[in-house]
């Protein structure tokens, strides 16, 4: 809740796209070996959607808002590295204070993508012992994938809130639940999840070790950001376009208020005397510039 917050806090009053940026799986067993890749997914991502904003305009060196997310498991446990993005429809440049836009050519971004992360990882396992069987990968993913990696688009956003709440659920959760974890016996755990690609219920029994080995995989490293933000999301940036909104870390606490006079008073402001609790809409932050 509190991280969801803290990133809708930063968020443009615009549309926003919700993007999902996904590898071939002949590359999964590289990002699971060499985790430090995982560095490089964000970042291909992100220079696939600011690279196509700049060429769109070069002098005007156009530039949006990004805010993504890693997942790196399904509903199978599976390891299935893969960042969600939110993009803003709107951007900045020079002499361009404020422009709109509502297409994104995706056959164009999945080759850019591709062709971004692989040059990437090239470069970094190039003094590695995978770098020869990573090449053999190479020629054969640029053979069979002609157009590119799989890069899905949602509909155009008018509330984040939803999908801030979706992207940011899963890095602060483990990767199973409890309640889906069916039976131990003899050695073997069995668990059930509703099937991706069709949402059939599936029930699926492994070796305990097995099991463990999957569940630990998605355990981050220590220090990894799992949050990332780039373009006018990212600190340099001073978001002037956030008209009638403070700065984000003011923003951040003022959407704290409540909690902290439950903590203080053990009382929830947003408590109705009917019992229920009210929802916070928006509060109004004068601009007095």
């Amino acid at each position: 809740m509190y991280r969801a917050q803290k990133v809708n806090s930063k968020l443009i009053s615009c549309n926003h796209r919700h993007i999902v940026f996904t590898i071939a799986k002949e590359l999964r067993a590289f990002f699971r070996r060499y985790r430090a890749l995982l560095n490089l997914l964000f970042k291909s991502a992100a220079e696939t959607i600011s690279e196509w904003l700049y060429s769109q305009n070069k002098s005007q060196r156009l530039t949006c808002g990004m805010v993504a997310t890693l997942h790196t498991f399904g509903r199978d446990l599976k390891w299935n590295p893969h960042i969600h993005m939110l993009v803003s429809m709107c951007a900045t440049g020079n002499g361009v204070p404020f422009k709109l836009f509502n297409f994104i050519p995706f056959a164009m971004l999945r080759k850019r993508f591709m062709t971004t992360l692989l040059f990437h990882m090239k470069n970094t396992l190039a003094l590695s012992p995978f770098a020869a069987t990573f090449n053999v990968v190479v020629n054969k993913l640029y053979k069979e994938k002609d157009s590119g990696f799989y890069v899905y688009a949602y509909a155009k956003l008018t509330n984040t809130t939803e999908v801030v709440n979706y992207m940011v659920r899963y890095i602060g959760r483990p990767a199973i639940a409890q309640k889906r974890i069916l039976a131990y016996e003899n050695g073997f755990v069995t668990f059930c999840y509703n099937r991706h690609e069709d949402d059939e219920y599936v029930e699926e029994t492994l070796p305990v070790f097995e099991f463990i080995q999957r569940v630990v995989v998605h355990v981050p490293e220590k220090y990894f950001n799992m949050v990332r933000y780039y373009g006018l999301y990212a600190k340099p940036h001073s978001l002037r376009l956030m008209e009638n909104k403070p700065p984000p870390h003011i923003q951040w606490q003022l959407n704290l208020w409540f909690i902290r006079i439950w903590q203080s008073f053990n009382y929830n402001p947003l408590k109705c005397a009917c019992g229920k609790v009210m929802t916070f809409a928006e509060y109004f932050f004068p601009n007095t510039a």
